[in-house]
């Protein structure tokens, strides 16, 4: 015969400030839990959604990011030639050989603190390669000119950078034409200019990385084939999608890990805490567990019973933790790309399962926390309890 469960819901009530308290630890367990997934999951969808399966993308062999990239530029006209590769209605082919730089900006909040920004030159096929880049303020920069166009977080974050002002790399001055957006994208955390303006600012005489459009996306495999094998080229091709894939891995699972360190320490202080709350309401209900006993209650009911009430207590703090991280979505911020050593703004994501991994970490610390006090209710003698005071 079972427990009533309302029984284990109405001792909650009784116990509001030690069911509140208990609640509450629980609740800053969770939270945490939910904003350093929601921290990851951000950071690794802004670099995994700037790819595309469609596009295939060739950097120097062995090289990590654009950055460390360089292959001449006749290597980049003889990829971009093959029959893998899309056309334009104009004949040109769909790709775009582009400069990729890191320098150095003092933050505008700041001046005394700085950060590295990508710098990309390129031309006009790259808004066509990347349609979600999008100028929301002021207009694209023009051919030979000292112009540039500046991703949203970057305008907002650093000094110089936004619309109508002026900022200094490559030893020269560029004016801020426009402002863009990429759909949160890595591509916001970049600035753009003309490349034969820009290449020569910081002494660059071929390109960094060539991106593609595949005339057909399953030619991305014969496309990697062909140039790999060709040993005037030395290159590497991947999928775009999986080259940016493959760059936020790394510092998406030291967030994950640091942030579950952190986790792991406070779950304990909220084990003890629903050790404490458990073992005193079954302390206080000596009496009733001697008269559920004497009833027929037999003892698994008993465990079950205060093992349910301290899942129901935990569950209650997974609720308050879930709503207490949720108005962080969306919220911008942003940290180093440790593939090229430069800032990648991101917004925090909650997603439906990371609610739902915060939620079953609550049920696990609520069954971790209140096995033990449910086990030694279960262990009382019926005539001992009833005489117990």
């Amino acid at each position: 015969m079972a427990v009533p469960i309302r029984y284990n819901l109405r001792n909650l009530f009784v116990r509001k400030t030690a069911t509140l308290m208990t609640a509450s630890g629980i609740a800053l367990v969770v939270a945490v839990l939910v904003l350093t997934l929601a921290l990851a999951n951000g950071f690794r969808h802004a670099l995994v959604t700037t790819g595309r399966a469609d596009n295939a993308i060739v950097t120097r062999a062995g090289s990590n990011s654009e950055v460390m990239s360089g292959f001449s530029r006749e290597t980049g006209r003889i990829i971009e030639a093959g029959p893998e590769i899309a056309r334009l209605s104009d004949g040109r082919p769909f790709a775009a050989s582009e400069v990729v730089v890191v320098t150095n900006f003092s933050k505008r909040s700041d001046p005394s603190a700085s950060s590295n920004v990508v710098v990309r030159g390129t031309d006009d096929r790259a808004f066509l390669l990347r349609p979600e880049v999008r100028i929301v303020e002021g207009r694209r920069y023009r051919e030979g000119a000292l112009e540039a166009v500046v991703g949203k977080p970057i305008a907002e974050r650093f000094a110089g950078c936004g619309l109508g002002e002026t900022v200094r790399f490559g030893a020269r001055d560029w004016t801020v034409v426009g402002i863009f957006t990429a759909k949160g994208t890595g591509f916001e955390s970049e600035i753009w200019g003309d490349r034969e303006t820009l290449a020569p600012a910081f002494d660059r005489r071929g390109f960094s990385s060539q991106t593609l459009r595949l005339s057909d996306p399953a030619l991305a495999g014969a496309l990697q084939k062909r140039v790999e094998a060709d040993p005037r080229l030395q290159v590497d091709v991947q999928r775009e999608d999986a080259f940016y894939a493959a760059q936020s891995e790394m510092l998406a699972n030291v967030i994950r890990a640091l942030g579950l360190f952190l986790v792991v320490i406070m779950a304990a202080g909220a084990v003890f805490g629903a050790l404490n709350t458990m073992y005193a309401a079954v302390g206080a209900r000596t009496r009733e567990i001697g008269v559920m006993l004497a009833l027929g209650f037999s003892p698994g009911s008993i465990l079950v019973s205060f093992l349910l009430e301290s899942i129901f207590l935990s569950a209650i703090g997974g609720v308050l933790g879930c709503l207490l991280a949720l108005p962080i979505h969306g919220v911008s911020t942003g940290t180093t790309n440790w593939s090229n050593f430069s800032e990648v703004a991101f917004q925090f994501r909650i997603t439906p399962g990371i609610l739902l991994a915060g939620f079953l970490a609550s049920l696990v610390l609520g069954i971790v926390g209140g096995f033990f006090p449910a086990r030694n209710a279960a262990r009382r003698r019926a005539s001992e309890a009833m005489r117990a005071v």
